[in-house]
């Protein structure tokens, strides 16, 4: 079945224009809204059936949670020259070198990036997405070898609602962004999907599994839940 496409409807709210993203789900039972942080606007989820002026409706009946919300949200921090950004728990200042030989140098707190000004945030991208996944595959690899279990294929993507997630084949999609995590958080994230190959639930079993690998599981599920609106402000 192909997935329906979302729409977008812009509507006024005490004077301001604000994008509506509208999403179908045929196991929704009710009309849910969220913020939309991709946008500064709403994201609306509807039953199949529903029409999409229920989803107008509901957002102007919410409007003064939405605005609030919105009003509050951490300001975007572009990939450029100058920005700070964290990296396994280490905060890095970006910087451009058109001079630098290779793609980008991490040393003494700083990343610099070579070639053009104007391929600087792709470039910086594409080498942050290789870290993650370089050190996710090595945590992974590490904890399915204790299990002995082994793992199909690890991809890194720009996902918002889940850090991780593990395929009956055995494999492994990871949100990019844990690159920005401290590697304790990281060491979580990878050691429930590992574990995932061994008991494809949450039962006592696998938590069981989890903790095997003396990951801080509470914790990181605090800073995940603390953190994970400011870390897509990055890019």
């Amino acid at each position: 079945m192909t997935k329906k496409a979302d729409t977008l409807q812009i509507i006024n709210l005490d004077g301001r224009d604000v994008p509506v993203r509208i999403r179908r789900n045929a196991r929704a039972r009710r009309a849910i809204l969220r913020v939309d942080t991709d946008n500064e606007g709403a994201l609306v989820t509807l039953p199949s059936r529903a029409s999409e002026r229920e989803a107008l409706l509901l957002v102007q009946d919410k409007s003064g949670w939405l605005l609030a919300k919105l009003d509050n949200l951490p300001k975007k921090i572009p990939f450029e020259d100058g920005a700070k950004i964290p990296m396994l728990g280490e905060k890095y200042t970006l910087r451009h070198d058109p001079d630098l030989i290779g793609v980008a140098l991490k040393q003494d707190g700083e990343i610099r990036i070579s070639g053009r000004p104007e391929h600087f945030t792709r470039r910086f991208l594409d080498w942050l997405k290789r870290q993650a996944k370089s050190e996710i595959e090595f945590r992974a690899f590490d904890m399915a070898a204790s299990l002995d279990r082994k793992i199909g294929r690890i991809t890194v993507r720009d996902t918002k609602s889940r850090w991780g997630s593990c395929a009956p084949n055995g494999n492994l999609s990871f949100c990019w962004r844990l690159i920005m995590t401290p590697e304790w958080v990281m060491d979580y994230v990878v050691a429930h999907e590992v574990s995932h190959l061994r008991h494809m639930d949450h039962s006592a079993a696998f938590w069981q599994t989890v903790a095997g690998f003396d990951v801080q599981v509470d914790a990181a599920r605090n800073w995940l839940n603390d953190n994970a609106e400011q870390l897509q402000r990055y890019g």
